[in-house]
């Protein structure tokens, strides 16, 4: 009997939060289910039941968001979905809208849309009436300038209000915006902006980050010269003032303006919304690009507006009265996410600079002084927070605060306790799972299921999300590769110049014919939640059983030595494999022998025996991307033995250098034999 209570403390989660009667009464999520039975007389017992008629019912589903939103345009004839077998489909192909027009029907001139702070600009705000005069004035602007729907605009630019008046422009006119952010390095914008084509660029001078300013005057230079389809510039003043940017800007050899001239000289009172096909191209994010040139990922008006719609209205919770903010760049997904909570009618908060300058209190700070209600940001910075013993519920007002969103990476259990054990007991933390790739979570939050710690609360609605064992066979309670069997709107209409769609069926379809695989490992548990468990491509095989990386990864962020960490399983025959562990300490701590085996013994503890590596190698810092992602599966190409330049594109790292360890180790380990 002790033996059977031991086993259930182990499997069953811990309840950390449950939504009251009044909190998904007053929930939208619970307004779309009263919508439906008023409307077309169905009835769910449960948020299970809704996202099985999700799916299962995907066309009705999709219609309905576009009812229950009210959609403003023209939904066409019947034909909600055309083609069966993805990719090889296409929703609502008579419809024409325009996204932009969709953020500006909430405007109430005077209330603040965005509110925004910055390491050098002290906490201000924009008001609606601002927001939609400087996106009037860009529009003008742009079509001064010949910009047409179908023409590229870019952006080398901060998460600042401009940004957002500027990517707005750009969609009411039909014309596509794509974004990178200012600390990417040339050639890493280079090789996303080139391949597009773009007519006008918005960039900053330079930007500020923990403390230090970076001049970006000089890599606009080089960029410019590598896009011969530009033809005009636009400074957006942040380093310097705009008499200075001015002055400078006369003695460059390319056209270029200064924001402000621009607002001033075509400052007009109407702004109109180009109407576009549901699938007219919104905007163009990028893929990683670890191994080769970044993906040009294509989404469009329509199911961008419908998916976010969703996503930030039902999952989210996102309402009128509501101040949504995540901790973003714009070269990130979540930008864009962030951007559309203004579709909810919300005010959206923007941050740009370090989260720990002056120190790791600064975005709290931000927290309490801009009445934050929904706090979003990565599962790393939560953990970063643990590791410090940062307590803000004891240094600031949180009293606004109802959520927190976490997404980037799995965040382990010890996250979510130290939200609900330092932050505040009653929040609403959802852990989001998505991807660039839909520009969306599609297993996150629900305003009406309890929070476990360590579980995602449900697979977001719309979104048929299974877990496939090896033989293709969808698994509860079971790890398995986490793959979508039904299309959801947002999924990319196309990859930029991929003509025959094949990089398209490769990146997803190349495994499961018609069924897209993502790419991680996932178990979804009987009670509907989830867990992610790494990308299922830098899987570990330790004798015949695979694990995801996350496993070993949340076991180490109980160790406070351990900064950070990397683990790979390098192939050696048939049978065997070289398991080791990179990992990254906090300043002042040596890998002694007794850190080693506490290493080893916490991983074998928390997760199996077979976990444990065969060698632990301390290095400088740990190779991401620009965007903050581990990259296992460029180390693990370096270490069997292939070139640098075919393993990795240098210039989609934040931290370049931090491979040239790795390939002193695999030189190391072909001396060693």
């Amino acid at each position: 009997m002790k033996g059977d209570t031991y086993m259930e403390k182990i499997v069953e989660p811990k309840l950390l939060w449950k939504p009251s009667p009044s909190f998904k009464e007053q929930s939208t999520m619970k307004k779309f289910i009263d919508w439906l039975e008023e409307k077309q007389g169905l009835t769910f017992e449960s948020y299970a039941d809704l996202w099985e008629w999700s799916v299962n019912e995907k066309e009705k589903f999709w219609s309905a968001i576009w009812d229950f939103f009210g959609i403003i345009g023209d939904k066409g004839n019947e034909n909600v979905l055309v083609g069966d077998v993805m990719p090889d489909v296409k929703w609502f192909p008579d419809a024409t809208l325009n996204y932009a027009e969709h953020i500006f029907r909430n405007e109430k001139p005077d209330k603040e849309a965005i509110i925004y702070q910055t390491e050098t600009r002290p906490l201000g705000s924009l008001t609606w009436k601002e927001l939609r005069e400087n996106t009037a004035s860009i529009r003008a602007y742009l079509k001064s300038v010949g910009v047409q729907p179908g023409d590229r605009v870019v952006a080398y630019c901060s998460n600042i209000h401009e940004t957002i008046a500027a990517f707005l422009a750009v969609a009411s006119l039909g014309a596509i915006w794509s974004s990178s952010a200012p600390e990417f390095g040339v050639q890493s914008v280079i090789d996303r902006f080139k391949q597009i084509e773009p007519k006008v660029m918005f960039a900053v001078d330079g930007y500020s980050y923990n403390g230090k300013a970076f001049d970006r005057l000089e890599n606009i230079r080089e960029i410019q010269k590598e896009l011969p389809t530009l033809k005009e510039i636009v400074i957006i003043p942040f380093l310097r003032k705009k008499d200075e940017v001015k002055e400078l800007l006369e003695k460059e050899p390319y056209t270029s303006r200064v924001w402000d001239d621009v607002l001033k000289e075509h400052r007009t009172d109407e702004l109109t919304f180009e109407r576009v096909n549901f699938n007219h191209p919104l905007w163009i994010l990028y893929s990683s690009g670890t191994t080769g040139k970044p993906k040009g990922i294509v989404q469009g008006h329509g199911g961008i507006l419908l998916e976010h719609y969703k996503f930030n209205g039902l999952q989210n919770n996102l309402q009128e009265n509501d101040r949504f903010f995540w901790y973003t760049t714009t070269g990130w997904m979540m930008w864009n996410v962030v951007v559309s909570g203004l579709l909810t009618g919300s005010t959206i908060l923007l941050y740009d600079g370090n989260p720990g300058y002056p120190d790791y209190d600064a975005l709290w700070k931000f927290a309490e002084e801009s009445k934050m209600t929904v706090f979003g940001l990565s599962a790393s910075l939560i953990m970063t927070y643990l590791k410090e013993g940062l307590k803000p519920k004891d240094k600031f007002d949180l009293t606004h605060l109802k959520a927190i969103g976490s997404t980037g990476s799995p965040l382990p259990e010890a996250g979510f306790e130290w939200v609900y054990e330092n932050v505040k007991e009653d929040v609403w933390l959802f852990s989001t799972s998505g991807g660039t790739d839909v520009c969306s979570g599609f297993i996150g939050g629900s305003p009406l299921v309890p929070v476990y710690s360590g579980e995602l609360q449900a697979r977001a609605l719309g979104a048929a999300i299974r877990a496939f064992n090896d033989k293709g066979e969808a698994v509860i309670d079971e790890i398995g590769e986490l793959v979508i069997t039904e299309p959801m709107p947002s999924m990319p209409i196309f990859f930029w110049n991929d003509e025959n769609g094949e990089r398209y069926r490769d990146s997803y379809f190349d495994v499961y014919p018609g069924v897209w695989r993502h790419g991680d490992f996932v178990k979804i548990t009987s009670r509907g939640t989830a867990v992610i468990y790494g990308r299922s491509d830098a899987t570990i095989n330790r004798g015949g059983i695979r694990m995801g990386t996350s496993e070993i990864y949340n076991a180490l962020d109980s160790i406070s030595e351990v900064e950070d960490s990397l683990i790979v399983d390098v192939p050696v025959s048939e049978d065997q494999s070289f398991m080791p562990l990179f990992v990254s300490l906090r300043e002042g701590v040596e890998l002694s022998d007794e850190l080693k085996k506490k290493i080893n013994d916490t991983i074998r503890t928390k997760c199996s025996p077979r976990h444990v590596p065969n060698e632990i190698v301390e290095v400088d810092e740990i190779p991401t991307t620009l965007n903050g992602k581990k990259v296992e599966v460029p180390v693990k190409k370096i270490l069997m033995g292939n070139p640098v330049e075919e393993s990795v594109n240098i210039g989609s790292l934040a931290n370049p250098k931090a491979i040239e360890f790795f390939v002193e180790y695999r030189k190391k380990l072909q001396q060693e034999g």
